[in-house]
């Protein structure tokens, strides 16, 4: 691009390649909105005021226009997409750019994993700007397909749309100054270093911060979200499809803080993107909860952008990106159109783009799991009390029970909802089989499954049966990766994702359908919560508080250890 050409465009001189005209624009700087054209010359915006020489004019008649949503804190495995797919779900809510942490594919195949995400989004219509994962392994509890350490981590900052180190999971190794952690921290000195900080206070808090990480999405607790801003933390308020913080945090959102905050939804479906949004949902049911609706805006534009050091986006002005988002009803938050680099990307709900980008074949053969008998699966108990891991509604931490057992092979208790939870081992071939117990999940018969299991993605169970357990693994092993429900001992409902067994390959249509049926099929299994297998993946994941089970184990996060089992 021509910037002597740019700056004629802004003086009027040298027609637009597009004119928006006659819009409300949403002013992120000062949070009012002006009325005027907006002019833009190939991916940038030229001008704001009274412009008419263009190649294209559109008139907006009065609609809204806003600055592209930015999702500051996303896991795009989760959706379950091909890259190019989850753009074809994100784009037509107003999204046009996100900061990922590929930690998730990133710990089943390592680099090779991410490089294949950045390949596929090179000529989407959706920024990707990714984080090096910090903890592939998140810890020493689990087992992953991949270890990146310091030096892989100097290397993967370096490559094209890097923004700094993904969150910082491993919060024990950090405030017991732990080697290997530190050195990772020390190769990541002069990027941004994101957060993950569940219930940190006073002076862990402290040791966390001190460290140069200056962000977290992992609150719950006003309290807790109000320590952390009067420290210096840039709070993300999440709300994915199992993590519901928006509506407890909100009140921290005021005219002295706001400009520290920022909205993101670190995980969700495929289906909840299609159907209720991504970011947009998040800023649609703030304003719902009473905040101003440019105020929301700022939360998923302006201010992400600042923290990420995005200084040509979240906002629409002379010199910056030409992502943005025209909105029909600024309450409701309608996204009529979504231009990207000057481009429209979506229109009336439809994308506009191409598919993307073809999955290397070593991506597609991830589930190695060793033989195993279905006697494996029992669980030998000597007596007395053995912890059970609780669900907590609307969250992913989780409470410690004890529950009162007799010597001998466990039963599971649907009456009291005590059920087997189990994690197999899927990378390797290890042969290692974690077991344990869940409350909260409702199942009155049968079993569910994934290899979405956070953040190793070993295949994760929950059941009434062994038998029902069994079958979900090998339903599992026969797709090379997915979700299933079981009853009876056989498969009733699956959903392939044979892509490291995180992702699809078909369109996210089809995936979101094919989701809702397997989510159907999970209800008729007894009282499930809701988004019963996103609540799943979070049951392995040994960096959230209060017990995890993973491969090797039932884990006392709150203590950083492996729990005995007695009798196994």
């Amino acid at each position: 691009m021509s910037l002597s050409d740019l700056i004629a465009v802004a003086r009027g001189d040298k027609p637009a390649d597009l004119v928006l005209k006659d819009a409300r624009i949403i002013n992120t700087f000062t949070g009012e909105i002006e009325r005027g054209d907006v002019a833009v010359y190939q991916d940038r915006i030229a001008g704001i005021g009274e412009y008419s020489k263009a190649q294209e004019v559109i008139d907006l008649k009065g609609k809204y226009l806003a600055p592209g949503f930015i999702n500051g804190h996303i896991h795009i495995e989760s959706s379950m997409l091909h890259p190019s797919q989850y753009a074809r779900a994100v784009v037509p809510h107003g999204t046009t750019s996100i900061v990922t942490d590929l930690h998730e594919i990133g710990n089943v195949s390592g680099s090779a994993g991410i490089k294949f995400v950045l390949d596929c989004a090179r000529d989407l219509p959706l920024d990707f700007f990714f984080m090096a994962p910090s903890c592939v392994p998140a810890t020493h509890m689990e087992t992953a397909g991949a270890d990146i350490e310091a030096p892989e981590i100097a290397r993967l900052l370096k490559l094209k749309n890097n923004v700094g180190l993904g969150e910082m999971m491993n919060y024990p190794g950090i405030i017991n100054a732990f080697g290997p952690v530190i050195d990772k921290i020390l190769a990541s000195r002069g990027t941004i270093v994101a957060g993950h900080a569940p219930g940190l206070g006073g002076k862990q808090l402290n040791a966390y911060m001190s460290a140069g990480i200056y962000s977290d999405h992992e609150t719950t607790a006003l309290k807790e979200g109000k320590e952390k801003l009067r420290r210096g933390m840039y709070l993300m308020i999440r709300e994915g499809s199992s993590e519901k913080n928006l509506e407890t945090l909100l009140p921290l959102v005021t005219d002295k803080t706001w400009h520290r905050c920022m909205f993101v939804v670190d995980d969700r479906s495929c289906s909840d993107l299609l159907n209720d949004g991504d970011v947009d949902a998040v800023v649609r049911k703030a304003i719902k909860l009473g905040l101003n609706p440019v105020r929301a805006i700022q939360l998923t534009t302006i201010n992400s952008a600042e923290y990420h050091r995005f200084y040509d986006l979240g906002a629409v002005a002379p010199g910056y990106r030409a992502n943005l988002v025209v909105l029909t009803d600024l309450k409701k938050l309608k996204v009529d159109m979504v231009f990207y680099n000057g481009r429209l990307a979506a229109s009336g709900g439809r994308y506009l783009g191409s598919y993307s980008g073809k999955t290397p074949p070593k991506l597609l053969k991830s589930v190695k799991v060793k033989k195993f008998d279905i006697k494996a699966l029992q669980l030998k108990i000597t007596g007395g009390s053995f912890p059970v891991i609780e669900i907590v509604p609307g969250q992913i931490v989780t409470r410690r029970t004890l529950l009162k057992v007799s010597k001998g092979i466990f039963k599971t208790d649907t009456k009291k909802d005590i059920l087997k939870a189990v994690v197999i081992e899927r990378h390797k071939g290890t042969g290692n089989i974690g077991l344990g117990l869940v409350k909260g999940f409702g199942i009155k018969l049968g079993a569910i499954a994934s290899t979405i299991a956070h953040d190793s993605h070993n295949i994760v169970v929950v059941g009434t049966s062994d038998a029902d357990i069994y079958a979900a693994v090998k339903g599992i092993e026969q797709m090379q990766g997915g979700l299933v429900a079981c009853q009876d001992g056989k498969v009733v409902a699956r959903l392939a994702l044979p892509i490291c067994g995180l992702l699809s390959t078909n369109k996210a249509e089809k995936v979101s359908r094919q989701f809702e049926a397997l989510e159907r099929a999970a209800r008729r299994l007894g009282s499930l919560p809701p988004a019963p297998f996103a609540i799943l993946s979070f049951i392995a994941l040994p960096v959230i508080p209060e017990l995890r089970l993973t491969d090797m184990g039932i884990v006392d996060v709150t203590q950083f250890k492996l729990i005995k089992q007695k009798g196994k």
